[in-house]
């Protein structure tokens, strides 16, 4: 299998090629050996394979992970010297026809629904223009009918005077849907898969167009073809085999970085938070948590790597000193929460987070850690 050569199939007829249980025994059987061969390769800048990345995925990494933050330290000020580019989520409905086992927006959770006017809109778009975002995340539920594409569309007409760039993290879409954003000023596209394992897949989406794994797989293709400059891609670690997740993430987006060379690749690996409906969640510990971060730095060398307000700050500090250029700033991750402060009158929100400082709050502390806090991605101007 080789996920480098073009594929009509897209993504999803190359991950249909992978028996996903065999991941997990093709990273445990990695021995010192094979990671000290993978550190020595990176060391010498050369292009990792997959059974290099197995290596630094696995068990027998933990060892190396000194060295390993090291030279993923300097991968990331190779090819992004001391750069965090930032960004805010713009949450524009919660409304959502799917059920999904582990989000607060599951169709079956009885919480407070919420679409965002245009007006209301306008609002939250002035009140994180205000504090310095230029780059904003739009995102909804899975409601084709309370947020159509006409509805996107429109949403991103109403501010892309106020942000040189807009990402989109809705429901998967046709290339013509995209290719019609992409006029209306959207320029990335950001969709997690949650998991790559199809068995898995299936119990935890039990309702909704979610259930289409190989339509949401391809979506990123989609994205592509309809010329975004930015797609980013990720995997819910906490819902299969984390070691196995990250491995699939790293071929999908080597997989990306080749078939859509002129785009940007982002990728995350978000931990599942508790979320309305949702409480027993499995733990993925901090230090298994940055081999798969520093892992994926080495892989691809060239990818953004994005760390959410999901984690802590001491956390997400440390990691912007190693592999992370990315990051969400001041987050609320429900419809109009930039604008409501009262809680009684706030719509539910999609995950708690952990990292609540404000926009200015982490600026500064980048600042004080030697960082460039970028709120304006240059090439979203000449685009």
């Amino acid at each position: 299998m080789d996920p480098e050569k073009k594929d009509a199939g897209g993504f999803a007829s190359v991950a249909a090629r992978i028996h996903f249980p065999d991941i997990s025994t093709a990273i445990a059987s990695r021995k010192a050996v094979d990671v000290q061969s993978a550190l020595d390769r990176a060391a010498s800048r050369l292009p990792l394979d997959f059974a290099d990345y197995c290596a630094l995925i696995s068990p027998a990494a933990d060892a190396f992970l000194e060295r390993m933050a090291q030279q993923a330290r300097e991968v990331t000020r190779q090819r992004f010297g001391n750069v965090i580019q930032i960004f805010a989520p713009l949450y524009l409905s919660n409304e959502c026809n799917s059920h999904c086992t582990y989000c607060g927006f599951s169709v079956g959770n009885s919480i407070r629904r919420k679409t965002l006017t245009m007006e209301e809109l306008d609002q939250e778009a002035n009140e994180l223009h205000s504090q310095g975002i230029r780059h904003v995340l739009l995102l909804t539920g899975e409601d084709y009918r309370a947020t159509p594409v006409e509805y996107l569309e429109q949403s991103a007409l109403e501010i892309r005077d106020r942000f040189p760039s807009i990402s989109i993290e809705v429901y998967p879409l046709k290339q013509g849907d995209y290719e019609r954003l992409r006029l209306a000023g959207v320029d990335g596209l950001a969709v997690y898969q949650e998991t790559y394992d199809p068995v898995r897949y299936r119990e935890v989406h039990l309702q909704g167009m979610k259930k289409r794994m190989e339509f949401r797989l391809n979506c990123p293709d989609r994205g592509g073809k309809a010329g975004l400059r930015k797609i980013a891609i990720g995997a819910l670690l906490g819902l299969s085999d984390p070691a196995s997740e990250v491995y699939m993430l790293g071929l999908h987006g080597r997989y990306l970085m080749h078939q859509f060379w002129q785009t940007q690749l982002s990728v995350s690996l978000p931990r599942l938070r508790e979320a309305t409906g949702v409480s027993e969640i499995p733990e993925v510990k901090d230090r298994e948590f940055v081999r798969y971060l520093l892992a994926l730095r080495l892989f691809l060398p060239d990818a953004v790597i994005t760390l959410s307000t999901r984690e802590s700050p001491a956390f997400r500090d440390r990691m912007a000193n190693l592999c992370v250029t990315q990051m969400s700033a001041g987050s609320k991750t429900d419809p109009g929460g930039y604008r409501v402060s009262d809680e009684q009158n706030r719509a539910a929100e999609q995950f708690s987070i952990d990292d609540e400082r404000s926009i200015a709050d982490i600026r500064k502390r980048l600042q004080e850690l030697g960082k460039d806090p970028i709120f304006l991605d240059w090439a979203s101007v000449l685009k």
